[in-house]
């Protein structure tokens, strides 16, 4: 890896001669920006603009720019006269458990390498100091023409420092949290729990970019004139009516995903049990017949095959009696008319 910056790290008394490499690398794909009718690169050129002409780097300097517009020229000199200790010198201020610090501070990470032979001593008791210590150095020192903060920590066998800002350059979260009172219930709280089991570890390693390599394989299949490939689109995300429904349903489809077959009890579970309508008639009967409502279906269920049998054998001797006897044994029902009507006249008089 080619150093960026050298220096030194101030531990105290002790000096160790570094070399500052950085630790992360970009896979970004960059574009260009080209004329779209003939392909030509579009290019930007630094005007002046009170003499509207094209200047080159070597008459370019630095100038602030005041509230009501003025420029204050500001020269090289001007800033390299300015008291910074840490110009060539990553110091050490302070040792804090890994904790303290705010993630929102972390900025870019380096790698800080041992120069030279007699720096390889103090550099590895630094590192076995702060492993066996579980802190972090905290540090400042100076790139790119300003201070900074940093925190040295230990990676593998290596110190890597991270670039930290400044404390009263992160913002405090005002107005972003909901502002609705909102409560949670407990089975909802159970059932994100269950999602994040559900979805568990993952090794970092195994996460890739798919945009950056669909972007590539868009830009290998037109530079060969081939048709760039199509990709699946994604369906839209419905609204979220029902908070538990959603989270039922995220719980099974990670498990679907992972392989893993929901359990009977947790269907049994969640399953809604509704109360089918009684029809209209059924609980009359029910109370009428002594077997409920089964019982009173049962004549119904009778006296369809009865019917259809008379039908088909009009012509025999044999069924006609039965038709004969059916029709004695129903002979008592019509006698209860005559009744009837006596108890109506005993009523009106």
């Amino acid at each position: 890896m080619r150093s960026i910056w050298n220096g030194a790290i101030s531990f105290g008394l002790v000096s160790i001669p570094i070399k500052l490499m950085n630790a992360t690398e970009n896979h970004s794909i960059s574009f260009r920006q080209i004329h779209t009718e003939d392909g030509g690169r579009i290019r930007y050129r630094k005007v002046c603009e009170l003499e509207d002409r094209e200047v080159t780097s070597a008459e370019i300097g630095k100038g602030y720019e005041d509230a009501d517009g003025t420029i204050v020229p500001i020269t090289d000199e001007d800033l390299s006269a300015l008291p910074i200790p840490t110009a060539r010198t990553i110091e050490i201020v302070a040792f804090v458990p890994a904790d303290r610090i705010d993630p929102l501070q972390m900025g870019s990470a380096y790698y800080l390498a041992a120069s030279g032979a007699p720096a390889a001593k103090p550099y590895t008791l630094l590192r076995e100091a702060l492993k066996r210590s579980n802190r972090v150095a905290i540090a400042k020192y100076a790139l790119r023409g300003r201070e900074r903060l940093g925190m040295l920590r230990v990676v593998d066998d290596a110190i890597a420092m991270h670039g930290l800002l400044w404390p009263d350059e992160v913002r405090a979260p005002e107005g972003v949290a909901p502002e609705t009172d909102v409560t949670v219930r407990d089975k909802e709280l159970d059932l994100a729990d269950a999602l994040m089991d559900t979805l568990g570890e993952i090794e970092l390693t195994d996460l890739h970019d798919e945009y950056r390599e669909a972007v590539e394989e868009v830009i290998a299949a037109k530079a060969t004139g081939e048709a760039p490939p199509e990709t699946p689109r994604q369906a839209p995300a419905g609204k979220v009516l029902d908070l538990m429904a959603a989270l039922e349903n995220s719980v099974r489809a990670a498990k679907e995903s992972r392989g893993e077959a929901a359990e009977d009890g947790e269907n049994a579970e969640h399953a809604e049990v509704r109360e089918l309508p009684k029809r209209k008639g059924t609980t009359a009967a029910a109370k009428k017949s002594p077997g409920g409502a089964k019982g009173a279906k049962k004549p119904t269920a009778s006296r369809k095959p009865a019917a259809r049998t008379d039908d088909r054998t009009d012509k025999s001797g044999k069924k006609t009696a039965a038709k004969k006897s059916a029709s004695k044994k129903a002979a008592p029902a019509k006698k209860t008319a005559p009744a009837k009507k006596a108890a109506s006249g005993r009523r009106s008089a």
